[in-house]
Formats: structure tokens, sequence, C-alpha cells
């Protein structure tokens, strides 16, 4: 009995004292100051799932904000700031102005990420029954003060990060093309997602997605499998595992030399938005793969488009501008495990082996992607120093 107890209150110690232990070599881990303008246009509760995971890694790795030299908040980005109480719906729009986009924040920070252009509509705040695909927007899209600064961010040879969703509604065309000649790359003007049921009876379905269908097809939407939805203006095509697809879930392919360099997995599903872009001259560090039969390769073929195009690509010159062609930040992570060191060892309890699992996309390809992205930034100019 008393060699029982003594096992159990071992475990105990164990268990109290890594957290511990974690937390303190987390604490006493050297500071990175660094200077980050986060954008993220899509805030409509205070989850703020758009880009805390960003932070999250940020945090982990022990970067502090250039100016206060603490950790990032979740609170340090431009764009919507819903207010308590909640039930007002009210909000604050910080934006930057005209000075501070071509000079002030240029030389100030050192690299800017757009996390998400889409932004918060009416029908986020006051929700309908069947919400449209499109409703009154609050605020969003890529404006032409955003492109001043990505540019005047690149000419100073900044980090220069963005995400799905820059080119796309709300954006208007000409900072839409503004943008991509700026990346230099051409969007095909499709976006798509898995579905892990294309079930319309399911909660949360985008029932306008049917009419869409209906109205190109002319016949009824009959899908309930898992699968692939790709939407362009008005045309859409569907993609249903077993007749078009061998396995619905995307994956994200990994040039070998970055899963070396930075230690990504060579290959992990995706679950989320994505388009599909033209890199031209760039550089693709990573491409996304759906598993086609040769039915939905006819069918791509018609629009131009293959069953492979890129995840991730960079400027092959300076490369220090980089396009994520997937809503990779879009991950609701608890954000106070990010003061505890090496909490990424625990890989049983984040996610399985199963090849299969989406929460592997964080832990074993976004977060050494943006560890890798931003530790080369950091280590080159601390280098300059």
């Amino acid at each position: 009995m008393k060699k029982a107890l003594l096992i159990v209150v071992i475990i105990l110690a164990v268990l109290i004292a890594l957290p511990v232990i974690n937390l303190l070599r987390w604490t006493f881990q050297a500071k990175k100051p660094i200077g980050i303008v986060v954008v993220d246009k899509t805030v409509p509760n205070l989850e703020r799932e758009k880009h805390k995971s960003f932070y999250w890694i940020m945090t982990n790795n022990r970067y502090v904000s250039k100016e206060k030299k603490s950790s990032f908040s979740l609170k340090d980005y431009y764009g919507i700031h819903l207010t308590k109480p909640l039930k007002l719906k009210q909000y604050n729009n910080i934006r930057y102005n005209m000075t501070e986009a071509l000079r002030e924040l240029p030389e100030s920070k050192d690299a800017i990420y757009v996390t998400d252009t889409y932004g918060v509509l009416f029908s986020d705040l006051f929700p309908a029954l069947n919400p449209p695909r499109r409703s009154r927007k609050l605020e969003g899209a890529l404006n032409g003060m955003d492109n001043n600064l990505i540019k005047e961010m690149k000419d100073r040879n900044k980090l220069v990060v963005l995400e799905y969703n820059t080119f796309d509604w709300p954006t208007g065309e000409y900072e839409s093309f503004t943008i991509q000649k700026r990346l230099g790359i051409t969007w095909s003007g499709w976006t798509g997602k898995y579905f892990t049921t294309l079930d319309t009876t399911k909660k949360d379905f985008p029932i306008w997605m049917t009419a869409m269908y209906r109205k190109q097809y002319k016949k009824p939407w009959i899908f309930t499998k898992p699968g692939v939805v790709f939407l362009k203006d008005k045309a859409i095509m569907v993609m249903e595992e077993g007749s078009f697809l061998t396995k619905a879930l995307p994956v994200i392919v990994t040039d070998s030399a970055y899963c070396a360099k930075w230690g990504i997995a060579e290959s992990v599903t995706f679950d989320q938005w994505f388009d599909i872009i033209d890199p031209m001259q760039n550089t693709v560090i990573s491409k996304f793969r759906i598993a086609t039969t040769p039915e939905a390769d006819t069918m791509l073929a018609a629009y131009g488009l293959t069953n492979e195009f890129p995840a991730v690509i960079m400027d092959p010159a300076a490369q220090r501008t980089y396009y994520f062609s997937g809503d990779f930040c879009h991950l609701n992570i608890p954000y106070w495990t990010s003061r505890f060191m090496g909490v990424d060892k625990l890989k049983g309890f984040l996610y399985s082996k199963k090849q299969d699992d989406t929460r592997r996309f964080f832990w074993l390809y976004y977060k050494p992607l943006i560890e890798g992205v931003f530790g080369d930034y950091y280590t080159a100019t601390e280098a300059k120093k």
C-alpha cells in the first residue's frame, strides 16, 4: 500500500514539475526583438483565429515586440477589434494612415504578415438562418494603403508574408492586379476547400453552393461524401471522394531541400480554403496535391488546371517575400501553451500518426515553416548589426 502511494506521489510530482520547468526554460530564453505589422481584417469574435497561431509560434520562440520588449499580444494587429459587451455588436477599426504606410512603419518595422483580408460581414455579427455567400461588408479587402505599405516594405528588403484571400473578393480588381504583379504571380481566379461531408443537411454547410451547382449543371445536388469544392466567380466544380477523388483530403508536399532546412514534414493534409496561382518565376517551396481520378483530371483540364499547384512560393532573388496559397493561420490553438518550452514534444497528445489527422498541419508544417521564414530573416539581419 505504501509503495503504491509513493508511486502515485512521484507521478504527481513529475506532472507538476515538468510544466514548471518548461515554463522556466521558456522564461529564461534569450529574447529576440522584432517589429511586425500583422494585418487581420477577419476578426468576427474574440478568438482571433486568423492570427492566433502565428503569435503562438512567435511567443513560443521568444520573439518579443521591438517597441515594448515584451511578448506579443493577440491585440497587436491592424483590423477590426470587437468591444465588450459583445451583445452590442460594436467595434473599433484600427488602420494605418498614409504617413505610417509610406514612411513610419516601413522604417521602424522588420516584417509585415497579412494573415487575412476577407473581412467582417454584416452576417458575421448578425447571423442569418441561411447566410449568403456574400453579405454587406463592414470591413475587408486589400486596399491601396495596404498595397503601398507592402511596396515600401519590399523596397526596403523587409520580410513580407501574405496569405490566401489576398486577391479574391472583396478586394477590388485593380488592387488585386497590383498585388499579383508585385508578388510576380498570376491568380487563376479559382479557390477551393475540403469538406468532411458534402451533405447539405449537416450543420454549417454553405448551402449557397447548391444553388450555384443547380444553375450551372441543371441538376440537383446529390453529394453526401467527403469532397473538395472549387469555385470561380459563378463557376463551381464538386469533386466527391470515390467518384472524382481517391482521397478527399488535399495534401501539401514540400521540396526536400526545405524539409531538411526547416524541419518541415514531407507531406501533411490540409482542410482549409486555398487558391490556385501560377508562380511564374518564383521559387515553389511546397505544393498542393489533390488525389484525382482520370475523370476529375479531365474536368480540371477543361479550365486549364491540374491536380498540383503551389502552396508556398518565395521570391527567388532577395528571398524575403512569401505567399501562402492557403488559409494557414486559421487555427484556434490554446494561446497559454505558447509559454512552455518543448510543448511540441507531446506528440501523442497533440496529434496522431495517422496521415489524415489534420492537427498535424500546425505542428509538422505551419510551425516549422514560420520558424524557418522568420528565423532566417532574424539571423540574417542580426548578423549585419
